[in-house]
């Protein structure tokens, strides 16, 4: 979400004053800061970069400094308190609003701070992108109703907002006329997705997967994020039977114990969860699975995490986003007493993730010998006679190749495994020739 939200503000400065993006700080005019508050460690290097920037700021002092995202909806006046050298702080819902603020701090100098949520739909108000690569971010909500007791993101993106679903497949529409092949919607709990329509129904996430499903220029799509709680039979079917939804899905479970997951107030219990997956693999059956973890929860016991660990065997997770649990304030987790030290929390993280570090490995290493259909997305980093894509399972595939691959699906066999990727070879069919720079 971060990411999409900071390449609509680059549209937007592009679009009111013709900004280009710089490689440097030191010689930018306006430097931007597009925050995430959703650990304790991401928040401290928001100011340990503002202190880097005060120093080009004390050189030149036209320079503006803004800083914007959740840590900004989460801090507000207290960014200014603490680095009074910021001239803007501008929250997720108020990002389309900086032109206006550069405008009048260049104007009188004056500090701003907007951190307001607004009902009315920001998107409305957001330039097409103009940076259109192969796969695209689609945002369709934004907030969060489920208040987990770790959670800071009900406090800083607001309660569940839908985009109207109009506005959806116009942006999709758009993007696929510019060549875009894969569309990743975004949402803190996108299948919480609804949307009224001028009949009186009502739009839920499947419907909307399907409605976009039928853009025949898109080939892939993809979401992030999900809450297990919102994931009805209907949406398993949809996941089931629509092709371009991949092999791939990410669904947080956070913990497989019971209790922890009862004191983390998500909601659902660990038999719930399988039976998803369960339901999922049925029929899906080379579905790849990934998910989030917070390891070291203040209650989690010794037999807690050993629940986690053997849900992981059970499902068999391909990747993870697992970290240490980090207290964030205002959240109910936060007033819990800690019983584990931060040397066991970072053993349980290590084992943790060589568990799933290995389950990665085995899936790479069952395509070995399978044919693959990867959407190339870009040069390789390894060789610039090389390309990289992702297979519909979500496994980046580097093959020899020229960047004239760059947004066409190609069949590719996987010859071998290397770290996080795994290596092939184009099938060249009689019509086409691959060249090679």
């Amino acid at each position: 979400m971060n990411e999409y939200d900071s390449s609509k503000i680059m549209d937007i400065l592009r679009d009111e004053f013709e900004a280009e993006a710089s490689d440097s700080a030191q010689y930018s005019d306006i430097l931007i800061m597009n925050t995430c508050s959703i650990r304790e460690k991401a928040q401290e290097k928001v100011f340990s970069l503002l202190g880097q920037w005060k120093k080009l700021k004390d050189k030149n002092p036209n320079i503006r400094i803004a800083v914007g995202g959740c840590v900004a909806s989460q801090e507000g006046e207290a960014i200014i308190k603490r680095a009074p050298y910021v001239d803007i702080v501008f929250g997720p819902q108020t990002l389309h609003k900086l032109p206006e603020y550069i405008r009048e701090n260049k104007l009188n100098s004056k500090q701003i701070v907007d951190i307001h949520f607004f009902k009315n739909d920001k998107f409305d108000h957001l330039p097409a992108s103009t940076d259109v690569k192969p796969t695209a971010f689609l945002s369709i909500m934004e907030g969060c109703n489920k208040f987990c007791s770790f959670c800071v993101v009900p406090y800083t993106r607001g309660e569940e907002l839908s985009r109207p679903v109009q506005s959806i497949l116009d942006e999709a529409l758009s993007l696929a006329s510019r060549g875009v092949k894969e569309i990743n919607l975004l949402g803190q709990n996108v299948n919480a997705y609804r949307s009224d329509v001028s009949s009186g129904k009502s739009i839920d996430f499947s419907f909307l997967l399907r409605l976009i499903a039928r853009i025949d220029e898109i080939e892939r799509i993809r979401f992030t994020t999900s809450h297990p709680i919102d994931f009805n039979l209907d949406l398993i079917n949809t996941i089931i039977e629509l092709p371009k939804l991949g092999e791939h899905l990410h669904l947080p479970i956070q913990s497989g114990s019971n209790k922890v997951l009862s004191d983390m107030k998500r909601g659902y219990s660990r038999e719930y969860y399988l039976r998803i997956v369960e339901r999922l693999k049925k029929g899906k059956p080379n579905l790849s699975i990934s998910s989030d973890f917070i390891v070291g929860f203040p209650t989690e016991s010794t037999n807690d995490f050993d629940q986690t660990l053997d849900i992981i065997d059970q499902v068999g997770f391909d990747q993870s986003f697992s970290f240490v649990y980090s207290p964030r304030p205002g959240t109910p987790a936060s007033i819990l007493s800690d019983s584990v030290d931060l040397e066991e929390k970072s053993d349980r993280l290590r084992r943790l993730q060589e568990k799933i570090n290995l389950n990665s490995r085995l899936i790479s290493e069952e395509m070995v010998g399978s044919r693959q259909k990867v959407l190339v997305e870009n040069v390789s980093k390894r060789s610039s006679a090389e390309v990289t894509g992702r297979a519909l399972n979500n496994k980046w595939v580097n093959f020899l190749g020229s960047k004239s691959l760059i947004g066409s699906v190609v069949d590719v066999d996987v010859t071998n495994t290397v770290s996080n990727s795994l290596r092939g070879r184009a099938i060249v069919h009689p019509t086409e020739v691959i060249a090679v720079a």
